[in-house]
């Protein structure tokens, strides 16, 4: 499994952010000339190794009409509202998710501001948020972590930075309120280092994209990019950091059990049934002995932590227990995939696990059964011809 993970020590914008995932790519200039060909108007990307604190990472530079932009020149854009913006970003040369997942961004942003001005979202003009260069931002984001596809993505805490900054409206605290209300419900702080570390843009994307927030979890890593910001601070690099690894995928699953010892078996049997017919994972019976020596059965059944409940239902119901025990586990399991493959027996099917350094073949039974019988050879020597003939 892919995994992507953002370290925001310093905070996290747009353009860092891009700077970052461009190092994953292995012709860079191939990225740019596909990049300046997706219809940003009158816009231009381009690349540059840059140094922070003796870090050498990759730092973006945004043109508009030949000049980069600055929040000052807001009053030459008009019209950016977010139907203006989404208006821009339905035009692109990009896949549909691409448009789907910018707009998206730029809606937690327009929610946002909505709530720091008091207006309706229809409202919104974004002033700096709104020129064009944020949105290239916010596209390329998109259209970069769509690229790369990862199966999950894990960010750190996010370092906001401190002080005040001033911009259009006046003097602001650190982060900005519309950057602080994005980072609502995420893992976030300031230290000592003054200055605007975390943008809206930055936060909305991190926001919209992440699936976790926290440490990096065990994964070995692959690729390493540095996203170099605009900025200089004394003693501290100013970059964002993107990990590119794989990992084996580990998931919370929820256990359910109880002691049953006054039902047929043809009743816990069908009851199993209903069980697996209705989501859970995996069902199944032990044998116990009970106090008083009675013999019983423990039904066990493993199910996703949104299906507790219809499960929990599920055993009250076609069961006779009046409790069940409920644990908490972390399964780990290999990736999954099937194949059918051309034999001198004809075509099987089977089915391939791999993961944690180990892969297994296993072939269909009833297959291999069918045609152990009708070639009159033993099933086990057909079972290694096959998995001999896919490795």
């Amino acid at each position: 499994m892919k995994l992507l993970f953002f370290e925001c020590n310093m905070g996290a914008s747009g353009d860092m952010i891009i700077s970052a995932l461009s190092q994953f790519f292995d012709d860079r200039e191939l990225l740019l000339k596909k990049i300046n060909s997706i219809g940003l108007p009158d816009i231009t990307v381009s690349f540059e190794q840059k140094k922070s604190c003796s870090i050498t990472g990759v730092h973006t530079t945004v043109l508009y009409k030949g000049m980069a932009e600055e929040p000052s020149h807001h009053h030459k854009h008009h019209n950016t509202g977010i139907q203006y913006i989404n208006g821009i970003i339905d035009r692109l040369h990009v896949g549909k998710k691409v448009r789907e997942d910018a707009k998206n961004i730029y809606s937690l942003i327009a929610q946002a501001e909505s709530f720091i001005h008091g207006c309706d979202v229809g409202a919104v003009h974004f002033h700096e948020l709104g020129m064009m260069d944020a949105i290239a931002d916010v596209v390329l984001c998109s259209y970069l972590i769509n690229e790369i596809n990862p199966d999950k993505i894990c960010v750190s805490p996010i370092n906001t930075g401190s002080g005040q900054i001033k911009c259009m409206h006046g003097i602001m605290p650190v982060p900005a309120p519309a950057t602080a209300h994005i980072l609502k419900g995420i893992p976030s702080y300031s230290n000592e280092i003054k200055g605007e570390l975390c943008t809206p843009t930055g936060a909305a994307v991190l926001k919209y994209f992440a699936d976790s927030f926290g440490g990096m979890p065990p994964a070995v890593t692959e690729k390493i990019g540095y996203g170099i910001g605009e900025k200089d601070f004394e003693n501290a690099a100013n970059c964002i950091r993107a990990f590119l690894c794989e990992y084996e995928k580990s998931e919370g699953v929820i256990g359910l059990d109880c002691n049953i010892d006054d039902m047929t078996a043809e009743d816990l049997s069908f009851a199993c049934e209903i069980l697996l017919d209705n989501g859970a994972l995996d069902v199944w019976q032990v044998p116990i002995v009970m106090k008083k020596s009675r013999q019983a059965t423990m039904l066990s059944v493993l199910c996703f932590e949104e299906d507790r409940d219809k499960m929990l239902n599920l055993i009250f119901r076609h069961t006779s227990t009046i409790g069940i025990r409920e644990s908490k586990y972390n399964r780990h399991r290999m990736s999954r995939n099937d194949k059918t493959i051309m034999t001198d027996y004809g075509n099987i099917d089977v089915k391939i696990s791999q993961g944690y350094g180990v892969k297994r073949v296993k072939p269909e039974y009833e297959q291999l059964r069918k045609i152990a019988f009708e070639k009159n050879i033993p099933i086990e020597t057909l079972r290694q011809y096959i998995k001999k003939d896919i490795k």
